[in-house]
Order: C-alpha cells, then sequence, then structure tokens
C-alpha cells in the first residue's frame, strides 16, 4: 500500500521550511509543531517524518521533546530522524516515543554500526536515509551539510545485503523548490533493489506526483512544502488518501 507521510523539520523546537536543505533558507512556519501534527491526524494520516535539524548539524539528537509531545497528543506514527548516532541515540528515540528511527550520517560515517542495528532492532524499525544530487550520486549527509565520496547504490547495496527493508532518498536538488520528484532516479534505484520499501523524498509539488510516485512502485512519498506553501490543500490530501 502506497502511504504518504508529511515531514516536520525542527529548529529550536519550531518547525521550518529551507530550500534544498540550506539552512540560509530557513523560515519558521510555526511555532507549535504538535499542532501541526495534530492536524495531519485530523484528516486521516498515520505517519509523520519528524526531522530534528538541530540533530543533524550537530550529530546529537536536541528535539526530542517534541517527539514526546506529538506521540503523546497524536497516535500518529512518527518516523524520527536527525543526529541518530549511537545505541544510546537510538533507545532514547524509542524511549520518546518514535515507532521508527531513520539514520543517514552514522549510516555513512560508521556503516558496520549501522548493520548492526538493523539485527538489533528490527528491519521494521530502522530506516535508512541516501541522500544525493544526482549528478555524481555522492551521498551528503550532516543535513546535506557535507558531501561525501561514497556511491548511492554501493552504499545501499551494502545494506541491501544485510537486511535492509525500508529506504528514504531524497534528490537534494528538488527539495523546496516544487520542481517534481526525480522519478528516473526512484526508477532506477527500485530496478537495482526491487524489494526495497522505498520512500520518496523531495520535490513533491501535488496529488499528481503522488500518483506517479505510486504507479512507480515507490511506498510512500515524503511532503512538506507543497502543503505548507498551499500549492496542496488538506482536502487534497484527504481525497488522495480516500482514494488510495
Amino acid at each position: 500500500m502506497f502511504e504518504i507521510i508529511p515531514s516536520i523539520w525542527l529548529i529550536n523546537g519550531k518547525c521550518v521550511r529551507l530550500q534544498r536543505g540550506d539552512f540560509s533558507t530557513e523560515e519558521v512556519i510555526s511555532n507549535n509543531p504538535l499542532e501541526i501534527a495534530q492536524v495531519f491526524e485530523g484528516i486521516g494520516i498515520k505517519r509523520l517524518h519528524l526531522v530534528d535539524l538541530d540533530g543533524a548539524r550537530r550529530a546529537e539528537p536536541k528535539n526530542y521533546h517534541i517527539l514526546e509531545a506529538i506521540t503523546g497528543y497524536t497516535d500518529l506514527k512518527v518516523d524520527f530522524t536527525g543526529g541518530v548516532s549511537t545505541d544510546g541515540d537510538v533507545i532514547k528515540c524509542f524511549e520518546f516515543g518514535a515507532k521508527t528511527v531513520t539514520i543517514a550520517s552514522a549510516a555513512a560515517n560508521h556503516p558496520e554500526r549501522f548493520a548492526q542495528f538493523i539485527l538489533s532492532y528490527g528491519r521494521e524499525k530502522i530506516n535508512l536515509a541516501a541522500d544525493t544530487n544526482p549528478q555524481d550520486h555522492k551521498i551528503k549527509i550532516r543535513g546535506w551539510l557535507k558531501k561525501t565520496e561514497i556511491d548511492l547504490f554501493d552504499h545501499i547495496d551494502y545494506f541491501y545485503q544485510r537486511g535492509l527493508k525500508y529506504l528514504k532518498c531524497s534528490d537534494v536538488t528538488r527539495d523546496g523548490v516544487m520542481e517534481g520528484p526525480n522519478f528516473e532516479l526512484y526508477e532506477e534505484i527500485l530496478k537495482k533493489f526491487p524489494t526495497i520499501n522505498l520512500a520518496a523524498s523531495g520535490g513533491v509539488r501535488n496529488v499528481d506526483d503522488f500518483r506517479r510516485l505510486r504507479d512507480l512502485g515507490v511506498s510512500a512519498a515524503v511532503f512538506g512544502r507543497a502543503y505548507y506553501e498551499g500549492r496542496m490543500s488538506l482536502k487534497d490530501i484527504e481525497n488522495f488518501l480516500k482514494e488510495n
């Protein structure tokens, strides 16, 4: 079943939006992330992608209190990401209510450790984020502030061979600029890794993009800016949930 997942990006406990992951473009959307989460839940959304940008920059989660508030006052299944690096970080995420944890930087910097997370906590709970610029297919980490020399497909394959089930992939050039998802990239990933559960992130403009991603075989789509800018209404999202 295809799932659409709203994202809430956090800086200093506030909901923000960025363009292409550039922190200099930061714009505060709301001082109340819980309220936004409750609105999504109210139209039938089941899962939320909660991004701790402070944690991503500092390599240690900082916004546990927002995670705790959202999981305490909604029934949303929260996928938490941002700076999760150690066993202690993973355990705290689950203690504060996260249903799943998505990890990017630690997987690139310590692949054996991330592979062990999959074994220790289970492939249903540990997701890989593999974010890239398609010009070179190199992995970007630390809130996309740092480029590595790791090839996207080699990176996915390493963990795919070790039991990875859930992958979130962002084309960082599409994020927050409303140019549409990189359908070709996602098609290539699914061709190489046919049993992966792929969540596409970045560039979603409207529900037609959801439909096209679904028809490609993508498992989920993460969205944000299209809704926050009013290009996609709550009613649009609700109607799509009913048809899907």
